[in-house]
């Protein structure tokens, strides 16, 4: 009795486990596709509208500053991770050279000057001694004309008409003379004055040049922003292109996220965007739109372009920059470094406008600086001040001889 008892208690055991076993497939299969069905509607109402990549990093300007002359660095002024302003004066050259070159300059145009007045002067002395000798030259023509006219009375013999003869011709060869000096000396100063001959306006570039070249003795910030890469040192031997430092402007930043080419179908410039960065974690979101998408993908501005014309072909999905622009109150309030990752999440939904039409834009200040523009303020003045005092010595000379 005892075993027949147990029997069917077991089998309502087993299959009321079986039941139960049942019902949790079945709440697991709900769940399941009710979870698919939900992801599902998220995909196609919400999440399909965006392209999200973390190909994505903080891109600015890094303004190189470099010598523009030669010379010893004697005095360096600033160091890594420090602020300048436009026109600070970082580093300062020993200038000694670029004195010398300046001296020497001046010098030159002084007596590129004196030349030029002598050549002046030398002329104007051609020009009275040619009207002296043509003057003469008329005279002895009519003597020997009026000799020629009473040869046939005897009043005149015919050793003074030969005479007079010589003399014509003699005269004549001088007038020649003078005219051939006379348009050598014009040649060098013809439609032209003592200040804008060619040979004083040589030496005038030539100061100008040695006035440019101690000018920039006194190395200045071309741009506002943050010193970085400073390999300079006091007493380094510095010439034209030698690489001081580096000058980061943090306030004009953009974002370089690098798509898919199969996720760019919908990408237009001005959709919104979101970033993240993982310096501030996802705590910190950036608002910012598309700007415009690359003229190209990477490998077409390599070193080594591909050639997918010659060897065997491998298909590879390329990726394209796409620029996207931060709002400046957003970067003030957490500032950003150039070179950070990023993930970027871009709103396809907005229509945007065309790809041929990107809204990157040069900004007034970013990209133009106005240092180097007065480099040369006061070198005219010099320039003038030498011209008039040289001029003047000249002068005085004449004066003097006569």
């Amino acid at each position: 009795m005892t075993n027949t008892q147990t029997k069917p208690q077991r089998h309502f055991g087993f299959q009321k486990h079986q039941q139960h076993r049942g019902y949790r497939l079945l709440l697991v299969t709900v769940a399941g596709l009710l979870a698919g069905l939900i992801y599902l509607f998220y995909w196609w109402s919400f999440a399909s509208r965006f392209v999200v990549t973390n190909d994505a990093y903080i891109a600015g300007n890094l303004a190189p500053l470099k010598a523009q002359t030669s010379g010893t660095v004697v005095d360096v002024r600033v160091d890594n991770t420090q602020y300048v302003h436009q026109g600070d004066v970082l580093v300062r050259l020993d200038g000694l050279q670029a004195q010398i070159a300046l001296e020497r300059a001046e010098a030159n145009l002084a007596d590129s000057v004196r030349q030029i007045e002598t050549a002046f002067s030398q002329a104007d002395m051609l020009r009275q001694k040619l009207a002296a000798k043509e003057a003469i030259l008329n005279r002895s023509q009519r003597d020997l004309a009026r000799y020629r006219s009473v040869a046939g009375d005897g009043a005149v013999s015919a050793q003074q008409i030969e005479n007079s003869e010589f003399q014509v011709r003699e005269l004549e060869a001088d007038v020649r003379q003078i005219r051939a000096e006379l348009g050598g000396a014009e040649a060098l100063i013809r439609n032209t004055s003592p200040a804008d001959n060619p040979k004083v306006l040589q030496a005038v570039a030539a100061l100008k040049q040695a006035y440019l070249d101690n000018a920039r003795q006194q190395i200045v910030a071309p741009v506002s922003g943050f010193v970085a890469k400073r390999t300079i040192q006091p007493g380094e031997q510095v010439r034209p292109e030698t690489p001081l430092l580096a000058i980061v402007p943090l306030d004009y930043l953009w974002v370089e996220a690098n798509f898919l080419e199969n996720e760019l179908a919908d990408v237009r410039p001005g959709q919104p965007v979101e970033i993240t960065v993982d310096l501030y974690g996802s705590d910190v979101v950036y608002h910012g739109e598309v700007q415009g998408l690359g003229a190209g993908t990477g490998s077409v501005f390599g070193l080594l372009p591909p050639d997918n014309a010659t060897g065997n072909y491998i298909h590879i999905v390329e990726r394209v920059p796409v620029r996207i622009g931060l709002r400046a109150e957003e970067l003030s309030a957490n500032p950003l470094r150039p070179g950070l990752s990023a993930v970027v999440r871009i709103d396809t939904d907005h229509s945007g406008r065309s790809v041929l039409q990107p809204l990157t834009a040069t900004p007034v200040t970013a990209y133009k600086t106005e240092v180097y523009d007065h480099q040369l303020d006061g070198a005219e003045a010099l320039i003038q001040k030498i011209i008039d005092g040289n001029r003047q010595s000249v002068e005085d000379l004449a004066k003097v001889g006569r």
